[in-house]
């Protein structure tokens, strides 16, 4: 299993291209900007793109979904409660200062407890509403152990804000509590910015996981 990650668009969302080295199919989580880049990334690795999937709707995941989806072809996912987020592109795309976003044509498909596959790359979705309503995490078991894609529901001793619309901060406690929290130690975590982490060290050291429940 080939896994890349690396920081796209103004806000350096972490964009990661998943890909099956035996038939070259590929899924992209959180085309977050930068489409140029995303693009020689999957030239580089010969990649099929199959499936685009998101973490959750906010203009910095989801900034190159229209062009990347233009290119390859592939159907692109959200949580449907993410929705009423994504149509609102413009005014997120104003607030921090970046050109409108152009829209994909975009499924509310992530479900709890789907998977999204692409030859032998088998996502599993797990709905973890808080930093948006439709937040999602998605998993993937890989030779070398747990990846988990968190998206901007936990980052490394922290967690995802929920002053913007929608978030909820009991529910993003809950949502890493009862599902990121019940996965093994060893578990490394792909963050929507910044490092990647293991769940074991945030179940230690997040203080925001360590205040009374």
């Amino acid at each position: 299993m080939i896994v890349e990650t690396f920081p796209a668009g103004p806000l350096g969302c972490n964009c990661s291209i998943l890909v099956d080295p035996a038939t070259k199919s590929a899924i992209v989580v959180d085309p977050g900007g930068d489409f140029e880049a995303i693009r020689a990334r999957i030239e580089a690795l010969g990649a099929t793109v199959k499936a685009i999937v998101h973490t959750h709707t906010h203009v910095d995941h989801v900034g190159a979904t229209a062009p990347l989806q233009a290119l390859t072809g592939a159907v692109a996912s959200i949580h449907e409660a993410d929705r009423f987020l994504y149509e609102l592109l413009p005014v997120q795309s104003a607030m921090i200062g970046v050109p409108t976003v152009a829209k994909a044509d975009v499924e509310g498909d992530l479900v709890d407890g789907r998977a999204v596959v692409a030859g032998a790359v088998e996502l599993g979705v797990l709905h973890t509403p808080g930093h948006t309503p439709g937040s999602v995490c998605f998993t993937l078991q890989t030779e070398s152990g747990l990846v988990v894609f968190a998206g901007d529901t936990l980052f490394q001793r922290s967690i995802g804000r929920t002053d913007l619309w929608g978030g909820d901060g009991d529910a993003i406690l809950r949502s890493i509590r009862h599902k990121l929290l019940t996965l093994d130690d060893a578990a490394r975590v792909v963050t929507g910015h910044g490092p990647s982490t293991t769940i074991g060290a945030e179940r230690r050291t997040n203080p925001f996981l360590r205040a009374p429940r």
